[in-house]
């Protein structure tokens, strides 16, 4: 385990330059920037981006969404199912490859800090299979402790989503130290040891991506009529594959893209640099390449075909939905819901009276707020309601009672209750329960 016995079948990864690893690298730094860096941003004075879980709300963008905009989460859970739906179908398995976070810590954190202690692929292997444990355990012990650091710096990042930048300089709860800890361990586990085996075994995205994939979706290729036979000689005679096992030893799923498509395939494109490379040398041009099948039957790829289009109509929709229910979204909410007991109770001067809890939370993490209730509806009814006067971000909870003369409603009358502040008014239906006709 560890590197330290043999008990562990590792993917010695060779380094490798091109222009696909140069993405990576691009891709890799902008996505490790906005973990980082948004919980440190503001817009207004509100976070750029929290969610509060113990005030069951979230900041996005200076708005603050509550339990009562579930929909909105709804919604954004059914656009990245089927966003990725609609990119796999379309390009296959590049967000493995391009944007996975397991992707983007192994290759621009892990692999970095092991060949600083350990060197590249040569040597790190003749010291794992011939070296003295004296000569191995130094570099590994720094790299563990190195892996540790990063493991932690990961997790506090994340947990700075929930708990705000103060995590970095002690200004949280235990409880958010507690799981940054736990969260700890587990990203040190994946990177000392578990690595890639979490896209083969853990990660379901590989198992059901065959039902999302077509022969129109791009994949990574070995040309076989062009590569084989294969042999040290090839390249110089037609292009064919020279045999030099390039393409292998830069795979961090330690796979041979030369057997064809495979589960483990992460389509990350290090393959295609490393025989663009080789085979830019001799002349020809790469024989590992993004295509798809439709491609390798001599036919034309097609982007816009039934499934993309029923993906992106369904994607379309939600777009719209969610756009309207954020463009209406107002910067309080409202709850009301009729108190516990009997419906109605008839006073001693035979006034029938209803009594409802009114909620009203402040989403303004600025200002201070002054709300009317109104009531429409039910007639000459006597409504009884506290002034609601909130601070920003601040919630109130009140009786709301409602009173009408006796014959004056039915038994079950509808009613609204509209709480206005300024030019924002966000309504509620409700029933005003009564005794039936004798």
């Amino acid at each position: 385990m560890l590197g330290l016995t043999n008990g562990r079948k590792w993917v010695y990864m060779k380094s490798i330059t091109g222009w696909f690893r140069r993405t990576h690298k691009v891709v890799g730094s902008f996505q490790l920037l906005f973990l980082f860096a948004v919980p440190f941003l503001s817009i207004g004075g509100s976070p750029a981006a929290l969610i509060d879980w113990p005030g069951r709300r979230v900041f996005i963008l200076g708005s603050v969404y509550t339990v009562a905009d579930s929909l909105l989460l709804m919604l954004m859970l059914l656009s990245a199912a089927f966003g990725m739906f609609l990119f796999t179908a379309l390009y296959g398995r590049l967000f493995c490859g391009y944007a996975c976070p397991q992707t983007v810590f192994l290759h621009d954190l892990v692999h970095p800090i092991e060949r600083f202690f350990e060197g590249d692929r040569g040597p790190r292997m003749r010291r794992d299979e011939r070296g003295s444990l004296a000569e191995r355990l130094p570099r590994k012990i720094g790299k563990w402790i190195a892996f540790a650091l990063v493991s932690w710096l990961v997790s506090a990042a994340f947990m700075s989503w929930f708990t705000g930048p103060g995590i970095w300089w002690g200004d949280a709860s235990h409880a958010a130290y507690t799981l940054t800890a736990v969260f700890a361990g587990g990203w040190f586990l994946d990177f000392a040891w578990f690595r890639e085996q979490a896209c083969n075994y853990l990660c379901p995205y590989a198992r059901f991506q065959g039902a999302l994939c077509d022969d129109e979706s791009l994949v990574i290729s070995y040309d076989v009529p062009r590569g084989e036979p294969r042999g040290p000689k090839a390249g110089k005679e037609r292009g064919g594959c020279v045999d030099c096992n390039k393409c292998v030893v830069v795979c961090p799923q330690g796979i041979d893209i030369r057997d064809g498509f495979q589960l483990e395939c992460i389509a990350c494109g290090l393959c295609v640099d490393a025989c663009t490379d080789v085979m830019g040398k001799l002349g020809h041009p790469t024989l590992v390449r993004y295509t798809s099948a439709a491609e390798e039957k001599g036919l034309t790829r097609r982007l816009i075909r039934p499934r993309s289009i029923v993906y992106t109509t369904i994607l379309s929709v939600i777009a719209l939905i969610f756009t309207g229910i954020v463009w209406n979204h107002h910067d309080f909410t409202v709850n009301v819901a009729r108190n516990a007991g009997d419906p109605y109770v008839q006073d001693p001067d035979g006034m029938i009276r209803n009594t409802y809890l009114l909620k009203v939370v402040n989403l303004d993490g600025h200002a201070a707020r002054d709300f009317v209730v109104r009531v429409d509806g039910l007639p000459n009814a006597t409504v009884m309601v506290p002034n609601i006067h909130l601070e920003p971000l601040g919630s109130s909870t009140a009786p709301l009672i409602l009173r009408v003369a006796p014959g004056s409603v039915g038994p079950n009358t509808p009613f609204t209750v509209n709480v206005v502040d300024g030019d924002n008014t966000v309504t509620r239906k409700l029933n005003f329960a009564a005794p039936g006709p004798s």
